[in-house]
């Protein structure tokens, strides 16, 4: 497993977040969604995920909430980052 990071420039706050919503609760099989954070403007999101890959994540995160959001995926740092949930 590995923790990847989507970050997003989201251009529909409301829509985004209620696609993430929906998306919690269909959650691949052995995936866990570690944080979920906006910036206080909406504008843009931080999601972190557990799962076996980038495309993965990737596929998942877009066909909940792509339409309201660019978005980008990285593998993290897990090694070096500090308070990130285990």
């Amino acid at each position: 497993m590995m923790h990847v990071m989507a970050v997003s420039t989201v251009s529909d706050a409301d829509k985004f977040w209620d696609g993430l919503k929906k998306a919690h609760a269909k959650l691949p099989k052995g995936a866990k969604w570690k944080v979920a954070i906006a910036s206080k403007d909406g504008a843009k999101a931080v999601n972190v995920i557990t799962h076996d890959s980038v495309e993965a994540v990737r596929d998942f995160v877009e066909a909940h909430a792509g339409t309201y959001a660019t978005t980008e995926y990285f593998e993290a740092d897990a090694a070096n980052a500090v308070g990130l949930p285990r």
